[in-house]
């Protein structure tokens, strides 16, 4: 009797522990993925955080050409970030007038012409012509130092782009970002050069 209690004791301990072990590994199992989501924005992975950065910041407003629906003005889904249509003319306008008075913009909200002459959203799609080429380092320069393209001694980003507000944002949100831009499609789109405007040529 004594032998088949201490059989039971020795059984019952050692589901005990084996439970234990299953319930340890569970919760380090789900404290791995809370410390994810945490590091990610509440998220599973960062190039999901970065396309949500990338929605709720705006971005399409400006890098995503339009078309017209049913629906009213909706993004252009099979150009989604590739930018100012390269097929696309400028705004066309009193250019002098504009530029001392006010500002337009394209039908699709990718080419704007203003004080500072006119300007093209960029292409952020992963192609060559986007950022594909870019390394991490120069998408934070480009929104924390204003460079175009990321890289010193070019031109600064030109206004609509509202770089001083993006560069607050953290460097994990911003390589989140980056790391979102990185699995977009492809969109093979050479965005014109900004044109400068005619008030100051015309000072010169």
């Amino acid at each position: 009797m004594k032998f088949q209690y201490g059989v039971f004791l020795s059984m019952f301990f050692i589901l005990v522990s084996c439970d234990q072990k299953e319930s340890s590994k569970q919760q380090v199992a789900q404290n791995v993925v809370v410390a994810s989501a945490t590091n990610y924005g509440g998220f599973d992975s960062p190039e999901k955080w970065g396309e949500h950065l990338v929605t709720v910041s705006g971005c399409h407003d400006c890098h995503s050409p339009k078309k017209v629906t049913a629906n009213g003005v909706e993004f252009d889904s099979s150009r989604l970030l590739s930018g100012h249509p390269s097929e696309m003319p400028p705004p066309q306008a009193d250019r002098k007038f504009i530029e001392k008075n006010n500002y337009i913009l394209t039908s699709d909200l990718t080419a704007w012409l203003g004080p500072w002459g006119v300007s093209f959203a960029a292409n952020l799609t992963a192609d060559e012509t986007g950022t594909g080429n870019w390394k991490e380092e120069q998408f934070m320069n480009a929104i924390r130092k204003g460079y175009s393209k990321g890289l010193p001694g070019l031109r600064p980003l030109l206004d609509p782009m509202p770089w001083k507000i993006y560069r607050n944002m953290t460097d994990p949100e911003l390589k989140a970002i980056f790391a979102y831009l990185k699995t977009t499609k492809p969109i093979h789109n050479i965005v014109p050069q900004p044109i400068p405007p005619v008030i100051a040529s015309t000072r010169s």
